[in-house]
């Protein structure tokens, strides 16, 4: 499902072992495009069958750690720090990715989370460049509803 709705892409074959190599068509995580990147998670979400989604954040927050580490990217979730959990931080070469989710919350609230609790603040003299994003969903839609970034 996630090949087939343009999320992954096959990047080759090892006929030897019968292996796949997969990765992103675009790599929106590891330049740092997060529009583009939450776009095509919208489109990802909006093929999934009504009858998969559960009206639970947790829900969503399985989905995007099953799909960042099928790719390969060092993801963990729940990730505690000396003022809470996170539920989802992604790290690549270039850049760390601090997410909070809500579902039918704002995305405003997930981003004040992340900086009340300062969330961010492990990983503030890494070298990366970190992004801190909030994220709502909607139960409604079962979909993203609205994303907020700061750099």
């Amino acid at each position: 499902m996630i090949y087939q709705s343009g999320y992954l892409t096959i990047k080759g074959y090892d006929e030897r072992f019968g292996i796949y190599r997969l990765g992103f068509p675009n790599r929106e995580v590891e330049v740092g495009d997060y529009d583009s990147f939450f776009r095509r998670l919208q489109s990802f979400f909006a093929d999934t069958p009504y009858e998969m989604v559960r009206e639970l954040e947790l829900h969503y927050q399985n989905v995007l750690f099953i799909v960042f580490k099928l790719v390969g990217f060092y993801v963990k979730v729940e990730y505690h720090t000396v003022r809470g959990r996170v539920d989802l931080v992604l790290q690549t070469d270039r850049f760390i990715y601090v997410m909070e989710f809500k579902l039918d919350g704002t995305a405003e609230e997930a981003l004040r989370q992340i900086n009340e609790k300062r969330y961010a603040q492990p990983f503030e003299l890494d070298g990366r460049k970190l992004f801190k994003v909030g994220v709502n969903f909607s139960a409604e839609t079962r979909n993203i509803e609205k994303w907020i970034v700061e750099e």
